[in-house]
């Protein structure tokens, strides 16, 4: 084990702007793809709210996606996208869909029904009634769905190198390929660390933006 330890330090130390590439590259992959997971998940959630006889086909397709092989889905993008930074963006926004989308639906249609009888007595439109009571007391459902997505993002974006992608899955198959386990681990430790890290400030977003009553 010590000399793991000593072995993963030596590597820090000889390959830290390797290590420091691969971090920024995975950052920008993760934020990229949980960008437009986001702008499509959610807005599709709330039309499911509205329309809810399409809410198990759609969710059931998102289903199946997230059930493909993330490596499979990955190389079904190059005949269709090439290789690259977007057809590794484009797989791992599908696999952040799920969790987003799901949250989304059960979230809204979980508000307390009396409360949204009180905002149609008040005289409040759909869109009052949406954005000023349940978007508000669905959030931390909301963010809960988010939360999962990134981490999500995270773990399959190690395997965007295999296409050419970049992130910090070139050091964890150069180490595999190598057969050099500090080399794994220097890969596949920041990671690990950037998934909690995007967890943990992505809650800390969720508490900032969850109204005062509704908090814990």
């Amino acid at each position: 084990m010590e000399k793991i330890i000593a072995s993963i330090k030596d590597i820090l130390v000889a390959r830290w702007p390797q290590i420091l590439d691969g971090t920024l590259g995975h950052i920008q992959l993760t934020l990229i793809a949980l960008f437009f997971a986001v702008l499509i998940a959610v807005p599709l959630g709330i039309f499911l709210t509205r329309h809810r006889k399409f809410a198990d086909p759609i969710i059931g397709v998102t289903s199946v996606f997230q059930t493909i092989p993330s490596l499979a889905l990955l190389g079904f993008m190059i005949p269709i996208l090439g290789i690259g930074k977007v057809p590794a963006v484009v797989a791992l926004t599908i696999y952040g869909l799920l969790p987003i989308l799901r949250n989304t639906y059960t979230g809204i249609i979980g508000v307390d029904k009396g409360v949204i009888e009180a905002g149609v007595g008040m005289g409040m439109t759909s869109r009052q009634i949406l954005f000023m009571i349940e978007i508000p007391m669905a959030l931390s459902v909301i963010m809960a769905g988010v939360r999962t997505a990134s981490v999500l993002i995270v773990g399959v974006g190690t395997l965007a190198s295999l296409i050419g992608a970049g992130g910090l899955g070139d050091l964890i198959f150069r180490g595999i390929a190598t057969a050099t386990t500090s080399l794994i681990l220097a890969g596949a430790v920041p990671a690990a660390i950037l998934a909690l890290t995007f967890d943990y400030v992505l809650k800390s977003i969720e508490f900032k933006v969850t109204p005062r009553g509704l908090k814990k």
